[in-house]
């Protein structure tokens, strides 16, 4: 029943899945979210997969949650309170599932990424999107402030600037998004989709021990203080330089000097 809202294809040690609801604009229904999360299993129990592209079909990347599933819930006894918060919390599962996984994991981003859309896109550790994409949280248009899109853009953004995004509900313009950092790396329309690939196999061409050692070491860091960082850090150095191709690609670059 999930497959149907999305693709999945493996080659060259490089996965892809696809957001394929063009129609509701690849909305993050329950559905979808749970086909998203079945993919991301899949993937994390595969080793012969080096990277990870998130794409998608249509004009839109993802246009956040399903609005017409939520109204849904106003109906239930406690107004939707507990359905609501199934929604928002298997969401963040989704989300955290993207970071844990092993594999870098890329964004191409093709059009408008908006609310949980845009949580989606800055929740992968790399963003490649076409000149003509947008970035929104706009849900504060609707009375929604995007407290859980936040979390992820606030993480990519800084602080300031993603407050005004959440508060105006103004859409950031990928080549804005690109000079802000948002953005890895811009390309046009066209050229997209060869970018991208051009990134993940520059990224699979390299040990992918290290690779899921050094992802798991950069996520932990990045928001602990100073101290712990180095720690978890110098752990993970320790665990990486002990590797034998790490050892072998050291003594390679000796003999060669």
């Amino acid at each position: 029943m999930t497959e149907a809202l999305i693709r999945r294809d493996v080659r060259d040690g490089i996965a892809t899945v696809t957001l394929a609801s063009p129609g509701t604009l690849n909305s993050l229904s329950s559905r979808m979210l749970d086909a998203l999360a079945e993919a991301f299993t899949a993937i994390a129990a595969d080793d012969s997969i080096r990277v990870a592209i998130l794409a998608a079909e249509g004009r839109a990347f993802s246009a956040g949650h399903d609005l017409k599933e939520m109204q849904s819930y106003r109906s239930a006894p406690d107004g939707g309170q507990a359905q609501f918060q199934a929604l928002f919390d298997r969401c963040a599962q989704v989300m955290q599932a993207i970071a844990a996984l092993p594999q870098p994991v890329i964004a191409q981003v093709q059009g408008v990424a908006t609310a949980a859309g845009c949580q989606l896109a800055c929740s992968c550790d790399l963003i490649v999107a076409s000149e003509t994409a947008r970035f929104g949280v706009n849900g504060i248009n609707l009375g929604l402030f995007c407290s859980t899109p936040a979390v992820a853009l606030s993480r990519r953004l800084a602080p300031g600037l993603a407050f005004e995004l959440l508060t105006t509900g103004d859409f950031l313009p990928a080549p804005r998004a690109h000079a802000l950092g948002v953005v890895n790396r811009l390309a046009p329309p066209d050229q997209l989709v060869e970018d991208t690939l051009t990134l993940a196999r520059s990224i699979a061409t390299k040990d992918p021990a290290a690779i899921r050692i050094g992802k798991r070491a950069f996520r932990d860091q990045i928001t602990q203080p100073l101290p712990q960082a180095y720690a978890t850090a110098g752990t993970a150095m320790v665990e990486n330089a002990l590797l034998p191709a790490t050892d072998e690609g050291i003594q390679r670059f000796i003999d060669r000097r």
